[in-house]
């Protein structure tokens, strides 16, 4: 059984976010540490879960484990190749490639975004709104095999004022999935709170509890393939992130029993049989479309990234079984081209095109 501790919450502390609150108690050496042990479920207030947002109140238990303390050795720069595809003094809009980390855990102390970052940037003019050496210029973030374009910040004005706008929603971004089965409807909506798994402390789920966090995805079939012996199907989708939870979509689709092709994580609803994912040993699942007013020029930043090569060669694979494009899959065909060799020059998307 392990060893717990608890705070009890003051008057001057009243109005805190619950991570805020259990990293200034000293119950975590950091905020970033907090987050991740509230996500977990391993932090109760007055006996429950509360999210880490939760604003603690005078009077209040906060209770959490007794954590080994772990000397944390200092973020290195590392020369990590980056697809940029825009910078300048304020910010940058990169093309992430598969099995690279956003930035350093308990499970990557190296070899993330952020050690690139500091090489490509210096720790100088990187932003650090979130107040850890190990989140510098990290202003969101994708899943470690999921591709495509993400922005960083360089200084800290343009880093709360991304957050922000992606707060509020008024950043766009969308992402290519191809997914199981044949989904009926052309459009559709998703909006289903996400939590951790009682089941499988790695993975993140539907849930209806106090932890969990809204999350709104919406999705636009682009195309449909017939299905085969060995599969049911597929449907590759454009998905709109209105939120930013953990593995959102991956969760989401999901629950919408249309896993992701190739997810080695939510398996369920998938078929079995280990062809149907493709050859692929990830998640389908490409940011593909960006586009947010830079923070400082108030300019209109948008972007367009084709598929990388595996998940197009997986998309050309079942061609020939296409139960052709939709209206939208037609028209976005012509902002990318789904082919085995995909361009990686990045182009500003025109809406009169």
């Amino acid at each position: 059984m392990s060893v717990r501790q608890e705070r009890e919450v003051t008057g001057e502390s009243a109005g805190e976010r619950l991570d805020s609150f259990c990293a200034n108690a000293g119950l975590f050496p950091s905020r970033a540490a907090a987050a991740r042990a509230i996500e977990e479920g391993a932090v109760t207030v007055n006996g429950a879960p509360q999210p880490k947002k939760y604003a603690v109140q005078t009077g209040d238990t906060v209770e959490a484990p007794v954590a080994q303390a772990v000397e944390a050795a200092p973020i290195a720069a590392e020369p990590i190749p980056l697809d940029i595809r825009f910078e300048d003094e304020h910010l940058l809009v990169l093309s992430k490639q598969a099995m690279l980390v956003c930035h350093p855990c308990d499970d990557y102390r190296s070899g993330t975004l952020v050690n690139a970052l500091l090489n490509h940037c210096g720790p100088e003019h990187l932003c650090n709104v979130q107040g850890e050496d190990d989140r510098q210029g990290i202003v969101h973030r994708l899943d470690r095999d999921t591709t495509g374009l993400m922005m960083a910040a360089k200084t800290d004005e343009a880093g709360r004022a991304l957050m922000e706008a992606i707060q509020i929603k008024t950043v766009d971004r969308r992402y290519l999935a191809l997914v199981h089965g044949i989904l009926p409807h052309d459009t559709g909506m998703i909006d289903a709170p996400i939590a951790r798994s009682v089941t499988d402390r790695t993975k993140m789920a539907v849930r209806d509890v106090p932890s969990a966090r809204d999350a709104l995805t919406t999705f636009k079939v682009l195309e449909r393939f017939e299905a085969a012996p060995r599969d049911n199907g597929y449907t590759l989708v454009e998905c709109k992130l209105f939120t930013g939870r953990t593995h959102q979509i991956r969760v989401h689709m999901t629950y919408a029993k249309h896993p992701l092709v190739g997810d080695p994580l939510y398996r369920s609803h998938a078929p079995k049989h280990a062809s149907a994912d493709l050859g692929l040993n990830r998640q389908f699942l490409h940011s593909y479309r960006l586009g947010f007013d830079h923070p400082v020029t108030g300019e209109r930043l948008d972007f367009a990234d084709n598929l990388p090569t595996d998940l197009s060669y997986a998309l050309e694979d079942i061609a020939y079984r296409s139960l052709g494009k939709t209206e939208y899959g037609e028209q976005m065909s012509q902002l990318l081209a789904f082919a085995p060799y995909p361009s990686v020059e990045s182009w500003v998307y025109d809406e009169a095109r």
